[in-house]
């Protein structure tokens, strides 16, 4: 039997399961995010725990993120609380600052607020958004096992489109018709496809076939809102899986022009992309976090690879036509575009220095040297380097008998007399 996408015409009325009827608890929720749940409901607000991490934790998985909705205004959380600091043009929203660099967000139950009560979106950019009720925030929401509700007061579960269900059929499903919402939001594909990968649940039948027909739509989105969502999956815990699955569907090419269309039709170019984000994603997993530099050349080095073959007379300008004609529909800022470059332009030095014995040592100087020694190394070795490895240790073994110099030797100069 075909899935059907969550449509809005279902039953108004949300599942809400008791304290006995689901596996979460406060034990495993962020003490300052309870702290802030129980102040707002102190205060007579509804306030609930939301996104990611009430999915999370009836999956059994430690959420990386609290983020709770409430009917409180951003101005009144701006008011009840001393370290909440309001954000966002088009819609606002408060984070609230902890030491160590903690942010935890807290959003107005949101709508959408229909044709009537604001123009209709610009195509490839998000709709506007007005506040509403927890039953219009549900709603409103991208896909149905995001969409749940945790009331830490009562302990209860609130689903209003479905999520429950989804989460025990492992399935990805959009709330509401889903070719209308890729065409009000394309960027939607995009997630659709992250969060079917990262928990490796299934796209619901039909929904595939609409990312089919619509994906196009991804290319007149901005390309910095695209370079956004590209962040994520490349600074997130999985970003080898979200990379298969945007080739699966088709989206690689679309996003990352010649660079993508290769990944899509050379499997071999891609088994070898794929082999470096594997030891990246293990890395990440013992919370080694890697810079976007780092994980960007990462991921295109197996294209530059074959650029950088042989001995090019000046390596910057090879990778700079390179990505200038690759028609990538994702913006990369030029300093990431330069970094990318000195980082990749190293590993080709390096390289040819593992099989020919000569390297300029003056280049330890330069500023992306180490992340270059680290990719150089994942690339030789096919592991990522544990403490004291590095390219200058893969050189001492390949040619033992030949010194690392780190500068020039200065000449001491005879005292007179």
């Amino acid at each position: 039997m075909e899935e059907k996408s969550s449509g809005r015409e279902g039953n108004a009325e949300p599942v809400v399961l008791g304290r006995s009827e689901h596996s979460i608890s406060r034990r495993h929720i962020d003490p300052d995010a309870l702290r802030i749940l129980f102040r707002l409901h102190r205060l007579g607000f509804t306030a609930y725990l939301t996104g990611g991490a009430v999915r999370d934790m009836l999956l059994g998985k430690e959420p990386k993120d609290f983020d709770i909705a409430t009917d409180a205004r951003p101005g009144q959380v701006k008011k009840y609380f001393a370290n909440a600091f309001i954000i966002g043009r088009r819609f606002r929203l408060a984070h609230i600052h902890f030491r160590g660099g903690k942010i935890i967000e807290v959003a107005t139950f949101r709508r959408d607020p229909g044709p009537d009560a604001l123009d209709q979106p610009v195509p490839g950019t998000a709709p506007q958004l007005a506040f509403g009720t927890p039953a219009e925030d549900a709603w409103r929401r991208d896909i149905t096992v995001n969409a749940l509700f945790y009331d830490p007061v009562s302990a209860t579960l609130i689903d209003y489109v479905g999520g429950l269900a989804d989460l025990r059929t492992q399935r990805i499903r959009v709330i509401g018709n889903a070719g209308e919402r890729f065409r009000e939001d394309p960027v939607r594909i995009w997630r659709v496809i992250r969060y079917a990968s990262r928990l490796g649940f299934v796209i619901a039948e039909d929904i595939g076939r609409e990312i089919a027909a619509q994906r196009h739509l991804l290319c007149g989105c901005s390309p910095a809102r695209l370079f956004e969502e590209f962040c994520k999956d490349l600074l997130g815990r999985q970003t080898r899986s979200v990379v298969t699955g945007l080739r699966d569907h088709g989206i690689l090419g679309l996003l990352l022009g010649r660079i993508g269309e290769a990944f899509e039709t050379d499997s071999l170019l891609f088994d070898k992309a794929c082999s470096l984000l594997d030891i990246a994603d293990r890395e990440k997993s013992l919370n080694h976090d890697l810079g976007l530099a780092e994980m960007s050349a990462l991921l295109f080095w197996p294209w530059v690879e074959s650029l950088l073959a042989g001995t090019p007379p000046d390596p910057y300008t090879v990778l700079k036509k390179a990505f200038t004609d690759a028609g990538m529909a994702v913006a990369l800022p030029k300093g990431l575009r330069a970094q990318i470059m000195d980082v990749m332009a190293l590993v080709g030095r390096m390289i040819r220095a593992l099989r020919s014995g000569n390297m300029r040592w003056s280049m330890r100087g330069r500023p992306q040297f180490v992340l270059a020694s680290r990719l150089c190394f994942r690339i030789e070795k096919d592991r990522a380097p544990e403490t004291g490895e590095s390219f200058e240790s893969l050189f001492q073994q390949a040619f033992p008998a030949r010194p690392i110099w780190g500068a020039r030797r200065r000449r001491h100069k005879t005292p007179a007399g």
